[in-house]
């Protein structure tokens, strides 16, 4: 292991740059389209409470990458709290099980997108195979496409969606819209009902956290880049999401696959599908690059703890984990082909891996509580403010959005029946690996101090890991 440690070259907006780039994905615009759809305008009022709760999560997270350098590592901050068992179980639903949902509804969102935008006559799950294929095949060859060119494709999204919503906004567009005034909230109070809806449009910017080591100045930095980017998704999210209601009807948005797309075409006719098109498109394969770059990683950490099978430890001739990414690979194209391409299928995934990620998000509130009653002497680089206020408030939060995934109660039934499937088995797996395989006791905590030492004071590639951890390079998407 070299001893060349990490630079602080990063400033302020390339922090910024790339906790936006990690959220923004083709799936936050679809439900976007489908809350604004439902909800109309009155859909902002979800949307801030999903602010809100994300805005806790970048504190707790904050926080819990101030005590232990491993930042974004939810299960090095759950060794010294709850131990191992719950420390896999958050990181394997929050991350792993989460790519899966992500991943596949992302693919399915492009094959959809360039099926409707430029070749009506090709079957779009066959787009998304193709997609998925080719990316695999980069990944195992271990070319690196989306480097510097992931923020410029972020900046493009973010630019085209911002002069987008003012074109819609102020009428600029060379389309007519189709709705002028309509009742603000026709939900009433049942519109907080969409809020873990909202919640994924802002969902994974705590990933700017493992970068904390290469910011010039992380204390200030880590949890400023994560509430300016927060705003700049807010901000662009209503401004596209009032053009949207004013040009597109709502029913129309609530069952399109692709509301984004035909908010701009709206706008600009075929000029506006096209652009809207090619920028989402480019955003989707970036997503699905990026978790099949950082997902085989945690996979091949896991084997080489021997916490998964051994073959996901062995590398191809280029450095790379082909059999952890030739798993993803093949996950990501059975779930396309078991017929995830309708709106209704989308939304169940992603809402699926929402709920999921809920569960990560109350541990990571539980370990700031944790820790600051066990340990208040610990230095923290951040603290979160009020005490723990705003951790009692986000695992009631978490708690809410899970009860009320969502509206539709048959929708409903099925967004729980797949979240609890995958859960079931990731908690089977993780209770038999530890207590049989590696034969652990599932609730032994692992001293602070120690967990501190081996983040910051690693031996060499053949250490290995206390009970339960995983290795993550903080660059998953999630979307």
């Amino acid at each position: 292991m070299s001893n060349v440690g990490l630079q602080r070259t990063l400033g302020l907006w390339s922090a910024v740059a790339t906790a936006v780039g990690i959220v923004i994905a083709s799936s936050t615009l679809v439900m976007l389209g489908q809350g604004m759809g439902i909800a109309g305008q009155g859909f902002i009022y979800a949307m801030v409470a999903a602010l809100i709760l994300n805005l806790i999560v970048a504190f707790s997270f904050a926080e819990l990458s101030g005590i232990i350098p491993c930042a974004g590592g939810i299960n090095h901050y759950t060794l010294p709290t709850m131990g191992p068992f719950v420390g896999m179980i958050a990181a394997l639903s929050g991350y792993v099980l989460v790519s899966v949902f992500a991943g596949s509804a992302e693919a399915a969102i492009a094959g959809l997108i360039f099926s409707e935008a430029f070749a009506p006559w090709m079957n779009p799950t066959l787009f998304s195979l193709i997609v998925v294929a080719l990316l695999v095949l980069i990944n195992i060859k271990g070319i690196k496409l989306f480097g510097q060119v992931q923020i410029i494709l972020t900046a493009a999204m973010i630019g085209s969606l911002m002069v987008l919503g003012v074109i819609g906004l102020t009428g600029m567009g060379s389309g007519t819209p189709v709705a002028t005034s309509l009742e603000f909230n026709p939900l009433g109070l049942g519109v907080f009902g969409l809020t873990a809806l909202a919640f994924w449009l802002f969902v994974g910017v705590e990933f700017v956290c493992p970068l904390a080591e290469e910011i010039k100045k992380p204390k200030i930095y880590v949890p400023l880049a994560m509430i300016i980017a927060l705003s700049i998704i807010f901000i662009v999210k209503v401004l596209y999401g009032f053009a949207s209601i004013r040009y597109v009807p709502m029913e129309i948005l609530a069952d399109s696959y692709s509301p984004h797309v035909d908010t701009a075409g709206a706008m600009l006719g075929r000029s506006g599908q096209v652009w809207i098109a090619i920028v989402s498109i480019l955003a989707t394969v970036s997503t699905v690059n990026t978790l099949l770059a950082a997902i085989p990683r945690m996979l091949y950490g896991m084997a080489k703890n021997k916490q998964l099978p051994s073959i996901f430890a062995d590398l191809s001739r280029w450095g790379t984990p082909y059999a952890a990414i030739i798993f993803k690979g093949i996950v990501f194209c059975a779930f396309l082909l078991s017929g995830i391409a309708s709106i209704d299928a989308i939304v169940v995934l992603i809402l699926a891996g929402a709920f999921c990620w809920f569960i990560t998000y109350i541990v990571a509130h539980l370990n700031v509580i944790i820790l600051r009653y066990k340990h208040p002497e610990t230095n923290r680089s951040f603290k979160s403010p009020f005490g723990i206020v705003p951790q009692i408030i986000g695992i009631v939060g978490m708690l809410y959005m899970m009860m009320e995934i969502y509206p539709d109660p048959v929708m409903k039934a099925e967004i729980y029946r797949t979240a609890f499937i995958f859960l079931a088995a990731i908690i089977a797996f993780s209770f038999y690996w530890i207590k049989y395989v590696m034969k652990k006791d599932l609730f032994e905590l692992t001293p602070l101090a120690d967990v501190i030492a081996m983040v910051e004071n690693p031996d060499d590639d053949t250490q290995e890991m206390p009970t339960g951890s995983l290795v993550f390079d903080g660059k998953n998407k999630g979307h």
